[in-house]
């Protein structure tokens, strides 16, 4: 799926689809030129980066 089917899916901006992807926190999202595509199995990674172990880095 592409990012803008992504953030409806998941209810966020492309903008956020597209920063996880960059970020690695999508398993299996692929550049490809200059669209990420997205496996339609992706689900919508819920953890804050931010928290490790329940505190903010």
């Amino acid at each position: 799926m592409t990012v803008q089917e992504a953030a409806e899916k998941w209810g966020v901006t492309p903008r956020q689809v597209q920063l996880l992807c960059k970020g690695n926190r999508i398993a299996g999202a692929t550049r490809m030129s200059r669209i990420w595509i997205i496996p339609e199995s992706a689900e919508k990674p819920t953890a804050d980066k931010r928290l490790q172990n329940g505190r903010k880095k």
